[in-house]
């Protein structure tokens, strides 16, 4: 009888799934990407790159964090493609496509107007993006994914890091300006 109980809870679908997101997570390489990403949004992960290395001062950590956050887009984008998101879910995500046009013209508007900046603003809306993700995900990805997404969204809302690339004189600001322009091209497109 157990047997058959097992067997029904058996899925190809499921299981072909699992594999998928398993292989893509170990290969979170430039080819991989290129599936999932497109070549601005690439662009904007090799700035976020810099910063991270720049501002830690520890190249594999930067490297983590960015490795991390192109495994969670590429997990979220499996899920999407195979149609795992419920009815409640996809508004989750509608949120969080919302949220993160927000941070993204919160960004380029604190870039482009002197003296806007504030870094309480900014981290927030990091921290809401992340909250927002971790609840659409909460079902589907595993609690190391889950810890991913806490590394990359409290690295990148870390006010002294969003202090340290929003200063205008600071080393940081050419990767800031290829980021919004990055940012911006997103938004004239209507990817983000």
């Amino acid at each position: 009888m157990r047997e058959k109980s097992d067997m029904e809870s058996f899925s190809s679908k499921d299981m072909a799934l699992q594999a998928q997101k398993k292989i893509l997570s170990q290969m979170a390489n430039k080819s991989v990407v290129q599936m999932f990403i497109d070549d601005t949004s690439s662009e904007i992960l090799d700035e976020l790159y810099r910063v991270s290395k720049e501002y830690t001062r520890n190249r594999s950590e930067a490297q983590k964090i960015v490795k991390d956050l192109i495994k969670v887009v590429v997990k979220v984008a499996v899920l999407f493609r195979h149609n795992r998101f419920s009815d409640e879910e996809l508004q989750l995500a509608q949120s969080f496509k919302k949220k993160l046009r927000q941070g993204a013209m919160t960004a380029i508007s604190f870039h482009e107007v002197d003296f806007t900046f504030d870094k309480a603003v900014m981290s927030e809306i990091l921290k809401e993006s992340r909250d927002i993700l971790l609840k659409l995900v909460n079902s589907h990805l595993t609690p190391k994914s889950h810890g991913r997404i806490n590394h990359v969204f409290n690295h990148y809302s870390d006010p002294e890091l969003l202090t340290q690339l929003y200063n205008p004189t600071g080393s940081l600001k050419p990767h800031l300006t290829k980021i919004c322009n990055g940012l911006n091209k997103l938004l004239e497109d209507g990817t983000l």
